[in-house]
């Protein structure tokens, strides 16, 4: 790599440079000052009218003074963790049973991908409709009367529902891309061996896929820990708070309350957050990640 830039004449050079001007401005732009204007704001006080005052770690300090926040941080870890766990598992299973070249797959592929592409508004006004107490298609099925949106036991599981859901489609599509590379001759060679369907996959595919598994666990959990718009168009944060996460608990104090600094310090609490459990994922990918080259 070294010598192939050291060949490279000025002008190959200063049209490189042309080509990622535009990307690099965007993200100094968008990305970079913007994250250090956040986390300057974090330790002052601002309400996008009065003189920014600087505070140190008070707002530090509120925001773990306050037994909200972590009844806000438990729900995010709740939600994240479930959608983690079903947003995979689920995908992986139905993945495998595509693989088997079933009859009509393409059509459930196209069919389980659609969610994920459909806008967030129309998911959240159809599923509202189906979590409707008095005329909702669950109730109707299941032969129940559960307030779904509105009760502080099952708010949260129906925002679970709908997120698990809308994620199947993608990650089953990054799981379908991985099983096409694996040889049809280790599966061959596993049944020859007398190894049922569930030892199959137990012991040939979940080995062989663990790399993507372990790309698809970090992806969808950092997009859970994230969840702001679903959260928003359902629930707001209700009832009483059951429902309430940390990005749209950012939201609130920021565009509500005109708190910055407070929004703004909640912001990197969740930044740590995501970055512990990243690196904690990480550092165990060499005990569940198969046959992987560091």
């Amino acid at each position: 790599m070294k010598n192939f830039l050291d060949n490279l004449s000025n002008n190959q050079r200063f049209a490189g440079w042309i080509f990622i001007f535009p990307a690099l401005i965007g993200t100094i732009i968008f990305i970079i000052i913007p994250v250090i204007c956040s986390f300057g704001l974090s330790f002052a006080k601002w309400d996008l009218l009065n003189p920014i005052q600087f505070v140190g770690l008070d707002n530090y300090k509120e925001i773990f003074s306050e037994p909200l926040f972590f009844k806000i941080l438990w729900n995010t870890i709740v939600f994240a963790v479930s959608t983690s766990v079903l947003g995979v598992i689920i995908p992986l299973i139905l993945a495998c049973i595509l693989n088997s070249k079933i009859r009509g797959s393409e059509f459930y592929k196209t069919a389980y991908f659609l969610p994920f592409i459909t806008p967030m508004i129309v998911i959240g006004v159809v599923w509202e409709w189906i979590f409707d107490p008095n005329i909702g298609l669950l109730n109707h099925i299941l032969h129940l009367h559960i307030n779904w949106l509105y009760d502080t036991h099952y708010a949260m599981t129906a925002l679970i529902i709908v997120s698990v859901w809308k994620l199947i489609g993608y990650n089953m599509v990054i799981f379908l891309s991985s099983l096409a590379g694996i040889s049809q001759s280790m599966f061959e060679a596993a049944k020859i061996d007398g190894a049922n369907a569930f030892q199959t996959f137990k012991n040939v595919t979940v080995p062989l896929l663990s790399p993507t598994i372990f790309f698809v666990v970090i992806i969808t959990a950092i997009s859970s820990f994230q969840i702001f718009d679903l959260i928003y168009l359902m629930t707001q944060g209700g009832p009483l708070d059951s429902t309430n996460v940390l990005v749209y608990a950012i939201y609130k104090n920021a565009f509500e309350y005109f708190n910055v600094g407070k929004a703004s310090a909640i912001a990197y609490v969740l930044f740590l957050l995501i970055l512990v459990l990243t690196l904690c994922q990480w550092n165990l990918r060499k005990k569940l990640v198969y046959n992987e080259i560091d």
